[in-house]
């Protein structure tokens, strides 16, 4: 499945005639579902493109919220292990839109990150938040791990 992302080498596996695709984060073999096709992509470009150490980014990391239990997809976190941006994946036929833009704005209630990324592993969008004056502004390019450091 071609993406708009750089293409990256991965291992898999086929077992029960299911394909998998080792997961270098949770150190396990995953189906390979078109979702998770997009994020193993989007974990690789934050690492090799974006520059985000491995060490700092978490994958499918629980939260909490109300009686909810959720999962949000990648989490990066700063050096001193805060949350810095939270990464929604979507497979690539499914078309972005504002619910899924609801979806990661419920997470970031608890998270409280300054960055939200949203992908579908061909459109990617990236936002700013704003606490101060209750907004967001949507940018041109996924900033690098620095950029995000040095304009939090």
């Amino acid at each position: 499945m071609k993406l708009n992302l750089p293409q990256y080498q991965f291992r898999f596996k086929q077992e029960g005639g299911k394909r998998f695709i080792f997961d270098r984060f949770r150190k396990k073999f995953l189906v390979l579902t078109p979702e998770e096709w997009v994020r193993q992509h989007f974990l690789c470009f934050m690492m090799e493109e974006k520059h985000f150490p491995q060490s700092l980014l978490g994958v499918e990391v629980g939260i909490k919220l109300n009686s909810n239990q959720l999962r949000c997809d990648i989490v990066a976190y700063d050096r001193q292990g805060q949350p810095l941006v939270i990464v929604e994946c979507k497979a690539p036929e499914i078309k972005i839109s504002q619910e899924t833009f609801n979806q990661i704005m419920r997470y970031n209630f608890l998270l409280k990150v300054p960055y939200l990324i949203v992908t579908n592993g061909i459109a990617h969008y990236c936002c700013k938040v704003d606490y101060e004056n209750q907004s967001y502004s949507y940018l041109k390019e996924i900033p690098s791990f620095e950029e995000m450091l040095n304009s939090k």
